[in-house]
Order: C-alpha cells, then structure tokens, then sequence
C-alpha cells in the first residue's frame, strides 16, 4: 500500500501581494516573500499542491514557488501527471507577452510545477493556440474580465485559499485580487484563510468580517470592500474556531500564522469536510 501526506489529494490557492501597511508595521517585501515560502513550504511537506494565479516578474512570488517545489514538491509516481504547483496566467497577462518568452519560460520550470495560458474566457489556451493570437495591450474592460475568468477556473480547481497582504491601490480588474479571491470563496463556501499581519486587503476583509478591531489610520478603504458586508466570520468555513481566526487574521507571528493554517486544514481533512466547487 503506497504512503500518501495527509493533505495529498488537496490543492490550496494561495493570494499575496504587497500590502500599503507593510512599511508601518514593520514589513518589507522580504517579510511577505519569507512568510509565503513558510506557508507553501508546510503545505508541500504535507502533500499539498498548489495553486497560484501568475506573477512572471523577476523575482516575483510564482518564481520562489516554483524554487520551492523543486526542493519541497512531492515525489511523483510512474504515471502521475500531478505537479506540486500550478501557475494559472489570465489572457490580459499573457497576451501582453511574446509567445518566445512563455515559451522560455514554461520550458524552465521543474518536473514539478506547470504552466497553465487561460483564454478571455477562462478556457485553456495551448501554446500553438497562443501563438496564433497577436501580442497586445488589453483594454480595462479585458482586464476585468480575463481576471475574473481566471479566479473562477481556479476555484473549481482548488480545496482552500489562503489570503495575505494585498494592494488596494493600482489594480486591474473588477476589484483588488485579493477580495475578488476572497469573495469567490465566501460566495462558494470553500474554506478561506484570512492571514491579516501584514494588513492592506486581507486585513480589510477581516475588519469587515468582524475579526479584527476597525484600523484607526487614515487610509482611504476601497469601495468593493461593501461587498464583504453580508458576510461574518462563520462563514470562512476553515476548520478554525472564532477566537483561532481572530488570531490568524491579527498575529504578526509567521510562525503563529502558518500553525494555525495547518490546523484549520488538517481538521477538514480529518472531519471530511472538503467540499471542492465545481466536483
């Protein structure tokens, strides 16, 4: 009988960017790429797979995923497709690229992790069909609607997300990534994870949320953050009890942070609560 991680047949989503709070709390870019690596590098041990919705920047956070699993990712079985990460790039983010350079990119990633080109609207794209559309600048309206296509293909496709930092500020689509992402999960009930230390957007969905004591600076809130109104705590459906995603959503503990997402996670797992949208 083959060994199987307690989490091996679960993929978890994970959302981070920078945050406008980093820098009055303490943080730097660093921080949130440290505490990124810690969160997937405990997932990975216990079998997890994951997913990430792009970020092709030198440096960026889908390049240090993918240093990740070729040291962490699981160990594949003869005839096992699965690859420990899975990068999903919407059409606005690739369009704006050379089909040479996805090309380059797709042919450097590890045995472990793949590349996956979305359409407009939302269906998988080859590379040969890529190769067929022209590089170009998508307009707002593309923005919005190839984001969200996206977000939606990787719902169906993960068991969790997990939510950190986030800009609120300068960003593409209907609303920032981060609280489209969230949304999606509380609309859809899939277990969301509300990692708040590093304020910006995931803090502002736990304020909303009642989890975490309304911030007293002066920064302006986004508009779409109305949308979280209808929801509360309950309703993160994580495995963790009230006073648990309090914690999450307000300790500056890496170490804290990924405990109590682990727990959240293995308790699923163990009550069978998993419930993937779309399956």
């Amino acid at each position: 009988m083959t060994y199987r991680e307690i989490l091996s047949q679960r993929v978890a989503a994970i959302s981070v960017s920078e945050s406008p709070d980093m820098p009055a709390l303490g943080f730097t870019e660093e921080h949130l790429r440290d505490a990124m690596a810690e969160i997937a590098r405990h997932l990975l041990a216990l079998g997890a797979r994951l997913a990430y919705g792009g970020d092709l920047r030198t440096q960026g956070f889908t390049e240090l995923l993918f240093e990740l699993v070729a040291r962490h990712g699981r160990k594949q079985e003869e005839g096992d497709r699965q690859r420990s990460v899975t990068d999903f790039l919407a059409w606005p983010v690739h369009i704006l690229m050379t089909t040479a350079d996805l090309k380059r990119y797709a042919s450097e990633l590890t045995e472990h992790a793949k590349l996956v080109l979305l359409t407009l609207e939302g269906g998988h794209c080859t590379m040969d069909e890529r190769h067929m559309m022209p590089q170009s600048p998508p307009t707002e309206a593309q923005w919005a609607q190839g984001l969200t296509s996206m977000r939606q293909v990787m719902l169906r496709a993960t068991d969790a997300r997990i939510v950190l930092g986030g800009r609120v500020e300068g960003y593409k689509g209907l609303m920032p990534g981060i609280a489209e992402e969230a949304l999606l999960s509380l609309q859809t009930r899939q277990p969301l994870f509300l990692i708040g230390g590093f304020g910006g957007c995931s803090r502002d969905i736990a304020e909303a949320l009642g989890l975490a004591a309304r911030s007293t600076t002066s920064r302006p809130k986004w508009k779409e953050l109305e949308a979280f109104d209808d929801f509360k705590g309950v309703d993160l459906g994580n495995g963790l009890t009230p006073e648990e995603n309090a914690t999450l959503a307000r300790t500056p503990h890496v170490d804290e942070a990924v405990a109590l997402t682990l727990r959240g996670l293995l308790r699923l797992e163990k009550e069978g609560r998993f419930a993937r949208t779309g399956s």
